[in-house]
């Protein structure tokens, strides 16, 4: 197989993982850690039964390669494979 083929092929693996992730948006409750950032997602849910509206929130830790993101941001990740015990998230934009 020619470099380019192997590329091209490499290439086309990482679009259709890409499709296949999660994708939250949240705001960045913790910065302290090295390339570590905290991010709270809120979502909103309703109960089954009596149809009340309730807000439910959980938090992410998600890798910031360049240590660029500060608390109050918000910023919009993807599932990646482990980088740590908790970490399985990965900065996409701001």
């Amino acid at each position: 197989m020619t470099a380019l083929k192997k590329e091209k092929q490499e290439e086309k693996s990482e679009l259709l993982a890409e499709v296949n992730r999660r994708k939250f948006s949240g705001l960045v409750v913790s910065a302290k850690s090295d390339k570590t950032i905290v991010v709270e997602v809120k979502t909103v849910k309703v109960h089954p039964k009596y149809k009340k509206r309730f807000t439910v929130s959980s938090k992410y830790k998600v890798h910031d390669e360049k240590n660029e993101h500060q608390e109050g941001e918000t910023v919009t990740f993807v599932e990646c494979r482990p980088l740590s015990k908790d970490k399985r998230w990965r900065v996409v934009k701001a």
